[in-house]
């Protein structure tokens, strides 16, 4: 009960635009009605779209132990969002349910480590109601869009106050499993359910995380012309399609809603470049007004405006091979480069929720480069700064082999051992037939 009152005032509080970032249990009080509210809801705040002044808001933003990982350099690895809030209610709720701080006994410099670098969660106990239990793993994604709203953590809460449990099994509405989506491997339950289809909306598949090709769907455009109950959660919609006669019968989780040739999770790059952050980022969100919200470097929360400010961009994946631009002489994050100055290819290894790269260099030691925001060799790209590298885009054979060697490390050194291997082999067999001349 306290949990879903709790996430209630959480949510009164968003509806107003206002991110409390400081979500712990030393916050929440109890009336004299025995109601939980947040007491406090963070000095400073921000505003949703307001820029903080101070590039080091994470430090005087939120508590260390209840911080998300966006959430200690939001202009980096952020935006802050509503998500945010999420991610802070669950930490809070585990020390509820358990008396023990989330990280308790670690620094500073190990927490954000830990939440940070190494994408580590906290421990979340066992013997919790399913939706709940559900809920709050949820709470604890890495990338905020994969986070449930408070609105479907109080749908959680609310469905398991009736829950019994007997002999470690609950029984009640708040036993009730969320069904995986079919065909939408990668996406999560919250970031499906946030889309909410209407008639007349115009749709087509839905991307994969690890894929932005928009050939070869199942469903390449059409137009919704019929609902059937319980869209958001597990529902159909009838779609029309140009050519067909009678409308096709899609699950809600495999189509994504376009408005204005848009949709969310689309790249997108500012038709006007902004020198104060990238020009390059992440649709968040699109209204069927046109009115969008995205996710650019450099920016601490969600950019607002139009849709007609915005051009699509050129979309980056997992496994991609990339290097500086050639006109690039002061990147944004440090960047390595290869003996004779050329800047190295790395490899994309994760793509976060504002369109910054983490690149891995497989083929080199970053040592010398201290950063951060960075570990285990791999380093922060700025999508606008970067361009790909393939075998199709290597002019020479020399360029394919240098290709080849970033691909993979032991190249080098293998190809080193065949050269002498075979020098070897051609020194015994010239040998041999000198001593037989003889």
């Amino acid at each position: 009960r306290y949990g879903a009152e709790i996430a209630q005032g959480i949510m009164d509080l968003h509806a107003k635009g206002i991110l409390i970032l400081n979500l712990k249990p030393s916050n929440f009080l109890l009336t004299t009605n025995d109601e939980a509210i947040v007491g406090d809801i963070g000095i400073p705040f921000v505003l949703l779209g307001t820029p903080s002044p101070r590039n080091d808001v994470s430090w005087h933003v939120g508590t260390p132990n209840y911080m998300a990982p966006e959430q200690w350099t939001p202009d980096v690895r952020g935006p802050l969002s509503f998500e945010t809030d999420s991610w802070g209610f669950g930490c809070s709720i585990l020390e509820m349910l358990t008396g023990t701080q989330p990280w308790t006994g670690k620094s500073i410099d190990e927490i954000y480590s830990l939440v940070v670098l190494k994408q580590k969660k906290p421990q979340i106990p066992s013997g919790l109601p399913p939706a709940v239990e559900n809920v709050i793993i949820g709470c604890f994604e890495y990338d905020f869009r994969s986070r449930p709203l408070m609105a479907d953590i109080i749908r959680a809460f609310k469905s398991s106050q009736s829950a019994i449990s007997e002999d470690g099994s609950w029984s009640g509405s708040g036993s009730r499993f969320f069904r995986e989506k079919p065909g939408c491997f990668g996406y999560s339950e919250w970031f499906l359910a946030k889309d909410h289809l209407q008639i007349g909306d115009t749709v087509r598949s839905r991307k994969s995380p690890s894929c932005s090709n928009l050939k070869n769907m199942d469903v390449p455009e059409g137009t919704i012309v019929g609902l059937e109950r319980d869209t958001d959660q597990d529902g159909f919609v009838l779609v029309r399609l140009l050519g067909l006669h009678d409308p096709v019968r899609v699950h809600v989780s495999t189509l994504e809603r376009v408005t204005f040739g848009l949709s969310a999770g689309d790249w997108v790059r500012l038709k006007n470049d902004e020198k104060k952050h990238s020009p390059v980022g992440i649709l968040h969100s699109i209204d069927r007004d046109g009115t969008v919200a995205v996710a650019f470097i450099g920016l601490e929360t969600l950019w607002k405006g139009e849709c007609s400010e915005l051009e699509m961009a050129k979309p980056y994946t997992l496994g991609q091979f990339v290097k500086l631009k050639s006109s690039v002489f002061n990147p944004r994050f440090e960047w390595p480069r290869k003996r004779g100055g050329e800047w190295a290819t790395g490899r994309i290894s994760q793509v976060l929720p504002n369109g910054c790269l983490v690149v891995k260099f497989p083929s080199m030691l970053t040592v010398g480069i201290v950063n951060p925001n960075s570990s285990n060799n791999a380093l922060l790209g700025d999508p606008s700064e970067v361009e790909l590298v393939s075998f199709n885009t290597c002019p020479t054979l020399l360029k394919k082999y240098q290709h080849l060697e970033d691909f993979h490390w032991a190249i080098r050194p293998v190809l080193a051992a065949l050269g002498l291997f075979t020098a070897m082999k051609l020194g015994l067999f010239l040998g041999r037939k000198v001593g037989r001349g003889r």
